[in-house]
């Protein structure tokens, strides 16, 4: 598989051992997650608003309400920014300022324009719904007119972006070694072990 196009704008800049432009990476995490949070800029103000986000091949879906800032938005050309982050481990260290955390995370710059065709609709939320829960879109009806007149479906080309992940334990300085303190990783949540 190949990597996303990155720029300056998009280069991870700081521990770049961590970063990845694999695809592969990207579409694993928006797979696993579904959850982005979606940034753009309305009059010279950042909003940041955390929606359901797939994927089919290699373009993104996320659904707004029809008329939306959002949609008017990339509908007009404008580039969004689209966020995922997954916390999985605390990183406990014998010093404080090596605690860190195990994540995964990507950062994607992308454009789109609104779907329109009823099969391209309908195939985007099968994708979604079977994803959530293997054949369940042949069990539920299908949007009606009313549905897909008030909601706006957006197709979403990643135009560039980057990946950047953290495994492993603690990093120790020699000198910090024989402090009597636990050291290690604990789940940052009971249910990610």
């Amino acid at each position: 598989m190949s990597e996303v196009r990155f720029t300056e704008h998009s280069k991870v800049r700081r521990v770049s051992k961590r970063a990845s432009y694999e695809k592969a990476d990207i579409y694993q995490l928006v797979d696993d997650l579904k959850l982005g949070h979606v940034g753009f800029i309305v009059n010279n103000r950042p909003v940041v608003i955390p929606l359901t986000v797939w994927r089919v091949g290699e373009h993104l879906y996320l659904h707004v309400a029809n008329k939306s800032r959002i949609q008017r938005l990339i509908e007009n050309g404008g580039e969004c920014s689209i966020s995922f982050a997954e916390y999985k481990e605390w990183v406990m260290s014998k010093s404080s300022y090596h605690h860190s955390a195990n994540y995964r995370s990507a950062v994607l710059y992308c454009t789109g324009s609104r779907v329109v065709d009823d099969h391209e609709f309908d195939r985007a939320f099968e994708v979604i719904i079977n994803q959530v829960e293997e054949g369940r879109w042949e069990h539920v009806r299908s949007p009606n007119k009313l549905e897909r007149k008030a909601t706006a479906l957006m197709k979403m080309t990643i135009n560039e972006g980057s990946f950047k992940a953290r495994t492993g334990g603690p990093i120790e300085e020699p000198e910090d070694l024989a402090l009597p303190v636990w050291n290690g990783t604990k789940p940052v949540c009971p249910y990610h072990q």
